[in-house]
Formats: C-alpha cells, structure tokens, sequence
C-alpha cells in the first residue's frame, strides 16, 4: 500500500499554533526519514489532547484521536514530561493499550513521543513512528527534541503577544473607569488629581503609539518579526512573504542584533517596547 506524503489535519486545538506544528512535523520527517509522523496540542481549556496533524499516514485511525494524560504512550509522555519510546507498540509492557487499535490499524511498530513543553508546562507532543519493530537512534530523538523546540517557540511568542494585548485591554478598562468615576468626587482637590491623573495616563498612551522607535528595523524586517509575533515558524514567515526561508533567517537575525535580542521571543517583546511593532 502506498504512503501519503501530504499532511493531513484534523480539527486544531482553539489558540494553539497548527502552523508551528505542521511545519515542525515535516521538517522532522524530512530530516530523519520516518516514515510517519503525526501530533497535537492541548486545548486552551485545558482539555485533552487530540492528534490534529499527520504526515506519511495510510489510513485515518490516528486522525482526531483523543490521547488521556498517562495513557498509552503519548500519554505516558504527557505525564512525565520528558521523551517516551517503544520498539513494539502492542506488545510494549510500560505503557497502557487503549490505543492499540489505532496503532495497529495504521502498522506502527516503533514509536517516540515527545513533549512540547513551554514556561514547564505540557503543551503538546510530537510522534514519530517505524513500521517495524526497530530501534529508534540518537539522532531521531535529537531530531524529535528540536522540532517540539520550534513549536516551543512559536507558542512562548503567541502567548507574549496575547498577554501583552490583555494587559493593554486591562489597562484601557482602567483608565475608563477612572475617568468616568473622577467627575463624581466631591472633593475638588481630590476630583483635580484624578482628573490630572487620567490626563498623565491618556498621554503615555498617545505617546507610546506615536513615538518613533529606537531601532531602526528595514520595512523587511518589520513584517517578517510581525508575522514571528504571530506564532508562524520561519517556513510559514517565507511562504507569507515570498522570500526563501533563508532569506527570512537572515531579516530575522539582522532585527534580533539591532534589538540585542537572542530569541525570537526577546526580538518580538524588544521591537513591541521601542514601538517598532503594534
């Protein structure tokens, strides 16, 4: 029976990075020649993980599969928070089988299971998996283990952004409420000083929208560390943009030396504080 090459994605989790994923998972099976390869992220909610991406598989078994912290494999790996491996899936003895069906079902023998795991929390895990019963090597596992670290993080830098826009969320509520509740004061002096107050506020606010930033980025190097902000990985930045991936490293290294940054993280949160980026 032939493999499928594509990816094929089930239903991702709310405010999880799918993009990071699915590159990630291609890049591992490129790199290491497994011949499947699949894995998700945990909900937003909370709740359980379910596999949303695959690549190189045969059947649908796996798709949409809902893996329970410390069951089977995946979840083993889920709850001990590091690597987990089995040479033969159906017949291993330290994990649980409620998975076996699917497991048979697509011919998967070996399997590695790695967490994706942001700020010592679980977000997810990558699989990779032999149709026979093989050892998997060092360098399959080195490999699994930098691609969890792209969706690592392409998941930090989503969650920055999305806390920074909480935070000016919070902040705008704030100041409303302040400035609607001064005028009612029936103390002149003490209405003055939230009033002035209110002003000193709305101020930092327009100046901090306004003001030209410190780092004089390239327009280049703008859009490519607002499509990073995003959560995209380096392959997505060069689809969405035109550029080679190459390329875009190159943009994206120039931007974290002007912002003497050493992550993408830090080059995002940078630029976001000089006001080079919204």
């Amino acid at each position: 029976m032939p493999e499928h090459v594509e990816s094929h994605p089930a239903a991702p989790p709310t405010g999880a990075a799918p993009e990071a994923l699915s590159e990630a998972l291609v890049r591992l099976r490129r790199g290491t020649g497994l011949p499947v390869v699949f894995g998700g992220l945990l909900p937003a909610d909370g709740g359980e993980l379910r596999i949303a991406e695959l690549n190189g598989t045969v059947t649908v078994a796996l798709s949409g599969l809902t893996v329970s912290r410390g069951s089977g494999l995946g979840g083993k790996c889920l709850a001990l928070s590091r690597p987990c491996a089995v040479t033969d899936y159906p017949s291993a003895r330290h994990i649980t089988h409620e998975y076996d069906g699917a497991v048979t079902a697509e011919g998967l023998r070996s399997v590695i299971a790695v967490p994706v795991v942001v700020r010592r929390q679980v977000r997810g895990v990558l699989y990779g998996a032999l149709r026979d019963a093989l050892p998997i090597g060092e360098r399959v596992f080195d490999a699994a283990a930098a691609a969890a670290r792209d969706v690592e993080q392409a998941l930090a830098v989503r969650d920055e952004a999305h806390r920074l826009v909480s935070e000016r969320e919070e902040l705008r509520r704030a100041y409303g409420e302040l400035r609607e509740l001064a005028p009612r004061v029936p103390d002149p002096e003490l209405r003055a000083r939230l009033l002035a107050v209110c002003g000193r506020l709305e101020s930092a606010a327009g100046a901090g929208a306004t003001r030209t930033p410190r780092v004089a980025l390239t327009p280049r190097e703008t859009d490519v560390l607002a499509a990073v902000a995003s959560g995209a990985t380096n392959a997505v930045v060069a689809g969405r943009l035109g550029l080679r991936p190459e390329t875009v490293k190159g943009y994206l290294r120039s931007a974290m030396r002007k912002l003497g940054a050493h992550t993408r993280l830090e080059a995002v949160v940078a630029a976001r504080r000089a006001g080079a980026l919204l």
